[in-house]
């Protein structure tokens, strides 16, 4: 599956209104089973904007494609410049009450799994386990020669050592942890090789452009088909790579629910869109199914 660098979506029909009453994702939580598919409005609330919500990231910014990333070494050096400076505002970013609320949902087993579009590893700093991160993980690093992987944290020691004095003030931080500099702040900023065989570098993410992993994009498949529901939180589903499951929980007769504050791709196919910033709409209905948050008791005006 090829993630298409469709960067807006504009709805082409009348869609259903979205209601700020959270009570169908609880009842349909209350009953278990449920799939989480997120995207990356539910870590807005941590400092981390999403791509295509209100200021969101796509209006200033358009991501690194892989044919770009993979042809171009000068496309090369300015992503590693910009994502070397944004991971270390990823680094210091914590989880906020959604994706803790989730992590509560899941320790009183009302989850089938986690799927998150994300890439900033929040769901399981909340404490998820069961997560499938689509898109895979900036934590991670490959060599696009020899397939050895490594920890980010190393490769940003790496680059460190390599380019001393690098502190360029960003414009902003987006979601794939692509900061925003102009081509005077990269500079001749230097991009460090693999230590094993020499090979060019990437973070173990899936670029716009690049193939969602078959194996991945089929276990996912496989966590449509025995969930009960699908509830997705923060996701505007205009890629699809996540909108596909949303259509597969669909056309099985599964209920589907969303929680993003403003209209989706998927609107047509869920039961009820809840337009309610998330934070906010996920500790209401941990408050109203009596499950404790951050290890107390939640209630519905927190």
């Amino acid at each position: 599956m090829r993630i298409r660098p469709t960067l807006s979506w504009t709805p082409t029909e009348d869609l259903p209104p979205g209601t700020t009453d959270p009570e169908p994702v609880a009842e349909a939580l209350s009953t278990g089973g449920v799939l989480v598919l997120s995207g990356a409005g539910i870590s807005t609330e941590s400092g981390i904007p999403d791509y295509r919500g209100e200021g969101g990231s796509l209006s200033r910014h358009t991501p690194m494609t892989y044919q770009d990333f993979t042809a171009d070494a000068q496309a090369r050096r300015r992503y590693w410049a910009r994502s070397h400076l944004g991971w270390r505002t990823f680094g210091r970013a914590r989880p906020n009450g959604g994706h803790r609320a989730v992590a509560a949902f899941e320790r009183h087993g009302l989850l089938s799994g986690v799927i998150t579009q994300n890439v900033d590893g929040l769901h399981q700093a909340a404490g998820s386990e069961a997560v499938v991160e689509l898109h895979g993980s900036l934590a991670r690093v490959v060599c696009l020669t020899c397939g050895a992987f490594s920890p980010r944290r190393e490769l940003a020691r790496r680059l460190e050592e390599a380019n001393a004095g690098f502190e360029p003030v960003a414009a902003g931080i987006n979601p794939d942890g692509d900061a925003d500099l102009t081509d005077e702040q990269v500079g001749d900023f230097r991009v460090v090789p693999c230590t094993v065989c020499g090979g060019i570098l990437k973070p173990d993410v899936v670029f716009f452009g690049e193939a969602v992993p078959p194996r991945r994009v089929e276990h996912c498949r496989t966590l449509v088909r025995e969930a009960a529901s699908l509830l997705v939180l923060g996701s505007s589903l205009t890629v699809m790579s996540g909108l596909r499951f949303v259509r597969q929980a669909a056309q099985a007769g599964k209920p589907v629910l969303i929680v993003n504050r403003d209209p989706t791709r998927g609107d047509r196919h869920a039961l009820a869109r809840v337009a309610l910033p998330l934070g906010a709409a996920l500790t209401a209905v941990a408050g109203r199914l009596g499950i404790p948050v951050d290890g107390r008791a939640a209630t519905q005006e927190e």
